[in-house]
C-alpha cells in the first residue's frame, strides 16, 4: 500500500512536504519568496525580525521560520494584513537606522534596502529615533558600524554556533538593545579571529570587511614603487559573480588582464606558493609520522584557524604545521628574490594579495612577518575589493580578453589550485606524500575520499604498511568538538586539515556574499575543473618551483627554507587587557587590585574571593584609594585563583595573602591602615 503524500496548500498551490523544517523552506521550494532577515539554513531558528509572517487557516498569523509544516495546512503569505505588518516592521527599522545608503559599503547589496523597495515603502511614517554611535575601525579585518545594525542577531549566532567564539552578543533592553563585543570593547580588543563570518551573514552594513583599496591605488600611482600582486585560488571562481557571471566560472585570464589594466607591474598566482607549501608541509608531515612526534599535524594555511588555536587551544600549538600560509610564503620569497630580478630596491617593492579572506588582512600585519622594517605582504584586498577596483577603473570585465600570468611565480600545478576548497590541502598533500612514501609515480592524481561537503570527513590509507588516518574539518566550533574527542582518546588522526569558513576559502568572507550551498558547490567544482585543465597536478612536478629551490632556497625543509617559509606560534589566551571595574570611586586610586575571573580561576573560587576583597576595601574606608577590577587570564590557569596587587602577582591566592599584600603596598606608599 502506497502512503498518501503529505501536502500543504500555499497560496492555492499544493506543495508536498519532503523533509522541510519549516513553512519558510517549504514556500521557498515552491518558488514563493517570504522576506526574512534572521533566517539562515546554517543557523538556529531565531524568529526575531517578524518579517516571515504567514497566515495559517484556523491558527492565525505565525512566523513561518518556526512553524513546522503539517499535512493539510492552508497558508497565505501575502494577505493585506501581513503586507501591512511587514511594512510597519521595515519602517520601524528605518526610523532607527542610518539612512545614508549611498555611502554604505552594502549599497545596492543591502537586504533592508531591497525589502524596502520590494514592499513599496516610499516614506517612513514614524518619528526618527536614530542616534549616531561611534564606528569601530579598530580591527585590521572588519569594520563594525552599530548605526546600521537592525538587531537581527545573525552575527551573534554565526559567531557562536558555527565558529564557537562568541565575541558578539546582545546588551541592554528595549530601545537600548544593541549588539556589542564583551564589555562594549572594540573588535581588536576581544577574541575575534577575523574570519568575517559575521560580515557574511549580516544583511545590512553593520559589519563589513575593512577596505584597503585607497592605499593600494596610492602605491600603484607612485612612480617610485613597483607593485606586484598575487591572486589566491578561490578568487578565480568567484570574481565573475560581481559582473554577471556564474559561480564557478574560472576567470584567472580576465583577472590578469584587469590587473594589468589597473596598473600592477607583475601578476602572480598564490597557487605557486601553495605548491611550495605542499613540499614543505608534506615533508614535515612525513618526518613527524615516521618519528611518531607531534601528531596529529594540523594544517596552518587558514589564519582564522591559527588565531583560534593561539587563543583557545594552547596545548595544541606544537601540533600545528610550522609552515607559513601560502600568502606569507609568497611574500617572504617575493621580497627576497624580486628586487634583484626586477631591478628595484626592496623598500620600493610593494606586495599586494587578492584573497577570499578577511583574516588575511590581520595575518599580514603581524610583527613576525616583518623583516628589516618591511612587511612581507603590504596589502590584502578581498575579492569584493578587487571587483570595486575594476569598476573604479572603468573596466568592462566580461569583455576582457584573457592574458597570461608572469613567470616564475605565475606557474602552478592543479594541487596548488585546489587549496581553495575544503579538502584541497589534504588532497594536494596526499598527491605528494603518497609518491614519496611509496617511491613510485602515481597513475592517478585524484583522491575522492577527502572531497565532499560534510563539515567533518575522515579517510584512511595504507601506504606500504604505513597506516595514515586523515580528517578534514571546517567551522571552528566543529574543530573544538573534534579536539575534545582527540583529548579523550576517542579518535586518532595523523593529519587534520582545518578551515574556518564553510566549504573553505570558496566560502570566505571576502568573496561575493553568498549564504547558499549551491554557490559554494559551484565554486568548488570550478576549482576541480581548473585542476583538470592544467597539465600538471602534483606540486613536486612544478619545475619552476624546483628551480626556485635550486637557485634561492636550497633543499626542501632545509635551513634557508625554514628561515623564509616557516614560523612559530604564541599563546594569545583570553582577552588581553580586558578589565571590568568592580570598585572604582571618585578620586585618583593609589593601588589597583585585579582579580582574574577567567574560567579556570572562577572554578577555583575567584568570584567569592573578589567579593571578600571588595568588602574588605569598603569596610576599611579604602574605596577612594584602592581600585578593584575583574580581569581575564594572567596566563597562570593551573595556579588559580590569581590576583594582582599593584605589580605583585599572587597565585593560589587567599583572602589572607591578598589583604596582607594590600597592607604592605599601602604602607609602602605611605597610606596608613
Amino acid at each position: 500500500m502506497i502512503d498518501m503524500l503529505k501536502t500543504v496548500t500555499i497560496n492555492n498551490i499544493q506543495v508536498p512536504i519532503e523533509g522541510e523544517r519549516n513553512l519558510l523552506e517549504l514556500a521557498n521550494k515552491a518558488g514563493i519568496n517570504i522576506p526574512t532577515f534572521c533566517y539562515h539554513s546554517d543557523l538556529s531558528i531565531y524568529g526575531a525580525c517578524r518579517l516571515c509572517l504567514v497566515e495559517v487557516k484556523d491558527r492565525g498569523i505565525v512566523a513561518s521560520c518556526s512553524t513546522v509544516p503539517e499535512d493539510g495546512m492552508v497558508v497565505k503569505t501575502h494577505t493585506e494584513e501581513i503586507r501591512e505588518m511587514r511594512k510597519v516592521a521595515i519602517e520601524l527599522m528605518l526610523a532607527n537606522h542610518d539612512q545614508n545608503c549611498t555611502l554604505c559599503p552594502k549599497n545596492t547589496h543591502c537586504r533592508l534596502q531591497t525589502l524596502a523597495r520590494e514592499l513599496g515603502i516610499n516614506e517612513v511614517r514614524f518619528k526618527r529615533t536614530f542616534k549616531q554611535q561611534p564606528v569601530d575601525y579598530s580591527s585590521l579585518s572588519l569594520v563594525r558600524d552599530p548605526n546600521k545594525c537592525i538587531l537581527c542577531g545573525d552575527c551573534v549566532r554565526a559567531c557562536s554556533e558555527i565558529q564557537g567564539v562568541g565575541v558578539l552578543g546582545f546588551a541592554g533592553r528595549g530601545d537600548k538593545s544593541r549588539v556589542v563585543p564583551p564589555f562594549n570593547k572594540s573588535l581588536a580588543d576581544v577574541e575575534c579571529v577575523n574570519c568575517g563570518l559575521c560580515a557574511t551573514v549580516c544583511p545590512v552594513g553593520a559589519i563589513t570587511p575593512r577596505d584597503d583599496v585607497d592605499g593600494v591605488w596610492k602605491e600603484i600611482n607612485n612612480p617610485e614603487k613597483t607593485v606586484v600582486v598575487q591572486v589566491a585560488p578561490a578568487v578565480r571562481v568567484a570574481i565573475g559573480e560581481l559582473f554577471g557571471g556564474s559561480p564557478g566560472s574560472v576567470e584567472m585570464g580576465r583577472i590578469t588582464a584587469a590587473l594589468k589594466m589597473i596598473g600592477f607591474d607583475q601578476i602572480y598566482d598564490t597557487s605557486f606558493a601553495a605548491d611550495m607549501t605542499i613540499l614543505e608541509e608534506g615533508t614535515e608531515f612525513i618526518e613527524r609520522k615516521t618519528k611518531g612526534e607531534r601528531l596529529p599535524q594540523f594544517t596552518s594555511c587558514c589564519p582564522g584557524w591559527v588565531k583560534f588555536a593561539e587563543q583557545f587551544l594552547g596545548d595544541m600549538l606544537p601540533n600545528l604545521s610550522t609552515c607559513k600560509s601560502p600568502q606569507q610564503m609568497f611574500g617572504s620569497v617575493a621580497k627576497k628574490i624580486l628586487p634583484e630580478q626586477l631591478g628595484v630596491k626592496k623598500e620600493n617593492l610593494v606586495v599586494v594579495s587578492i584573497m577570499p579572506c578577511t583574516a588575511k588582512k590581520f595575518e599580514c600585519k603581524q610583527e613576525k612577518f616583518k623583516k628589516d622594517g618591511l612587511y612581507d605582504v603590504d596589502f590584502v584586498l578581498t575579492t569584493q575589493e578587487l571587483g570595486r577596483m575594476i569598476t573604479e577603473a572603468g573596466i568592462k570585465f566580461a569583455d576582457l580578453q584573457p592574458q597570461s600570468l608572469d613567470m616564475p611565480f605565475g606557474f602552478k600545478t592543479g594541487a596548488g589550485v585546489i587549496f581553495g576548497t575544503s579538502g584541497g590541502v589534504t588532497e594536494a598533500c596526499l598527491r605528494y606524500a603518497v609518491e614519496k612514501i611509496r617511491g613510485i609515480k602515481l597513475d592517478t592524481f585524484e583522491f575522492q575520499e577527502v572531497r565532499g561537503e560534510s563539515d567533518l570527513r575522515e579517510a584512511e590509507f595504507d601506504l606500504n604498511g604505513l597506516n595514515i588516518r586523515l580528517a578534514v574539518v571546517y567551522g571552528l566550533n566543529n574543530v573544538k568538538r573534534l579536539i575534545d574527542r582527540i583529548r579523550k582518546g576517542e579518535v586518532y588522526y595523523d593529519l587534520i586539515e582545518v578551515m574556518a569558513c564553510p566549504m573553505g576559502c570558496v566560502g570566505g568572507a571576502g568573496q561575493p556574499v553568498c549564504v547558499d550551498w549551491t554557490t559554494r558547490r559551484n565554486r568548488t567544482n570550478g576549482l576541480y575543473r581548473a585542476d583538470k585543465m592544467l597539465q600538471l597536478h602534483k606540486s613536486q612536478d612544478n619545475h619552476l618551483l624546483q628551480e626556485t629551490y635550486k637557485n634561492y632556497l636550497g633543499e626542501v625543509g632545509g635551513h634557508t627554507a625554514h628561515e623564509l617559509l616557516h614560523t612559530d606560534y604564541h599563546n594569545r589566551r583570553r582577552l588581553y587587557g580586558l578589565t571590568m571595574p568592580v570598585l572604582d570611586e571618585a578620586g585618583t586610586p593609589q593601588l589597583r587590585v585585579s582579580v582574574c575571573v577567567g574560567t579556570s580561576c572562577f572554578v577555583r573560587g575567584s568570584q567569592t574571593l573578589l567579593k571578600t576583597i571588595v568588602d574588605f576595601i569598603q569596610d576599611n574606608g579604602l574605596a577612594h584609594i584602592v581600585e578593584v577590577e575583574a580581569t581575564f587570564c594572567t596566563e597562570n590557569c593551573d595556579r588559580g585563583p590569581t590576583v594582582c596587587v599593584g605589580e605583585n602577582l599572587i597565585c593560589k591566592a587567599t583572602f589572607e595573602t591578598v589583604t596582607q599584600s594590600i597592607r604592605k603596598e599601602l604602607d609602602r606608599v605611605g597610606v596608613p591602615m
